[in-house]
């Protein structure tokens, strides 16, 4: 499934909570993802890698999504879009995912602004660790946040993760190196023994 043509994806968890859904990126999220991002550029800015100007154009997304949608069909990353009441509020991405002994990725997510602190991002990442443990049958998802950011540490808190320690000037973002904690969260069917979910 590569999202480039046809009809969208279907989109997850519909009705579990109302106005917080997600859906796998699709080309035509472009423009929305342009102008989320510059409206919402100085707000990501401490968190997210040094973007060239080109990233907030919709030519850039283009390009981007491309990427995306290219790992999304070899299986190596589950790319999706967080949907406030139908219309995209951010992004949230199992990343580098791992089979065969490991069966593991990680997990990034931004959310607007504008829906910051109003549980969207707990809710999104509810639902991913659904697409993570039960769609593709993974027993691990990781997560980092920087040291400062307490908000993401407690979204990923409210969904079961567990932080394991820090990881020393792990990411470069805002014009330096920073310290990032590490947080762990183990498939519901994990049972130390069990290599994939049962049936």
């Amino acid at each position: 499934m590569t999202a480039l043509a046809g009809q969208p994806p279907p989109l997850l968890d519909e009705g579990r909570r109302p106005g917080v859904r997600l859906r796998v990126v699709q080309m035509a999220d472009a423009e929305g993802l342009a102008a989320l991002y510059e409206a919402n550029r100085d707000y990501l800015r401490p968190w997210e890698p040094e973007r060239d100007d080109s990233y907030f154009t919709v030519d850039g997304q283009r390009d981007n999504l491309h990427g995306l949608v290219a790992a999304h069909a070899r299986g190596e990353m589950w790319p999706g879009v967080i949907l406030v009441d139908g219309q995209v509020a951010g992004r949230i991405t199992l990343n580098n995912v791992l089979r065969g002994p490991l069966r593991s990725c990680f997990v990034g997510y931004w959310v607007a602004r504008a829906h910051s602190g109003r549980g969207v991002a707990s809710e999104a990442l509810r639902q991913v660790l659904d697409v993570a443990f039960d769609d593709l049958g993974l027993h691990r998802v990781e997560a980092f946040t920087r040291v400062d950011n307490h908000a993401s540490q407690r979204v990923l808190e409210r969904n079961g993760f567990t932080a394991v320690g820090t990881s020393r000037r792990h990411i470069h973002v805002d014009g330096r190196w920073h310290d990032e904690r590490f947080f762990e969260r183990l498939a519901p069917w994990d049972d130390g023994v069990t290599l994939a979910p049962p049936g």
